[in-house]
């Protein structure tokens, strides 16, 4: 019998310059949005052990968890369905960090620690199991779960490397913005520049664009005692999501496909 080279169509989106663009605003939208909850509505900042981090956090993922489960239920990608479950990943990855550095005292370095540890864990698990972790992949549901688990673990620490970078180490939220944006330089140097795997300069500029994110949402809604510019956080929610929308739809969003060999 010979082999027949079959081609699965992966339930994410083709990785792009748009693909990028709509992400880095995707986890701007999850720092600006998580925060105009558990700050403005919950009044978490003011009040770090009124369970206003613990709140956000259960209403986000209870979003989360319906959002990845109708894209995994979805027969085909669906550039909604996935992008609205990236936003629910980046906000309850928000409200989570800041509930586990804040509430809990666990601070910036010791959340990020923790957090690296399980995303390399959730890394590792996969490509034990499934061999490989590469997006391309993501086509059943089981590969699926691996990977929004894989997410949520890197959109949360992303908000607490995000935080220690500008807090504790004192760059400040613009400061802290252009040291990840240089090291997604450098990761996109080297994708152009050397045969480094792909799958790892993927998931290391996808682990990077989320403190990206956060210490621009940040940047933008923190008061200017601070170092931020004090917009109010629902106008700048609104206005990231009015432009991630309109970027998507803009953007052609297509599937991502890999070749499979299968007997015939």
């Amino acid at each position: 019998m010979n082999d027949v080279i079959k081609v699965a169509i992966s339930k994410v989106p083709e990785v792009t310059l748009g693909f990028w663009t709509v992400k880095i605003l995707a986890t701007t939208l999850g720092e600006t949005g998580g925060d105009a909850v558990t700050m403005s509505m919950l009044h978490a900042d003011k009040h770090a052990h009124n369970g206003g981090y613990l709140i956000g956090t259960g209403i986000f993922l209870i979003v989360f968890i319906v959002a990845v489960a109708a894209q995994i239920l979805a027969k085909k990608f669906g550039p909604w369905n996935y992008w609205i479950a990236i936003v629910a990943s980046t906000t309850v990855g928000t409200t989570m960090a800041d509930f586990a550095d804040r509430s809990l005292g666990i601070g910036y370095a010791g959340g990020s620690s923790i957090l690296l540890a399980l995303l390399v864990a959730s890394l590792a698990i996969w490509r034990i199991s499934e061999g490989s972790v590469s997006v391309d992949t993501v086509a059943t549901p089981r590969v699926e779960a691996f990977y929004w688990t894989t997410i949520l673990f890197s959109q949360t620490l992303g908000t607490a490397l995000g935080d220690w970078m500008a807090t504790t180490n004192g760059f400040g939220f613009d400061g802290g913005a252009l040291v990840f944006t240089a090291a997604i330089a450098a990761t996109a140097a080297l994708y152009y520049a050397t045969d480094i795997s792909r799958v790892t300069l993927f998931w290391a500029a996808f682990i990077l664009t989320r403190p990206l994110g956060a210490t621009v949402g940040d940047f933008l809604d923190k008061p200017n005692a601070l170092g931020g510019l004090a917009l109010n956080r629902y106008y700048a929610s609104a206005l990231l999501l009015v432009s991630m929308l309109a970027l998507v739809t803009v953007f052609p969003q297509r599937a991502g496909s890999h070749p499979s060999a299968v007997r015939d």
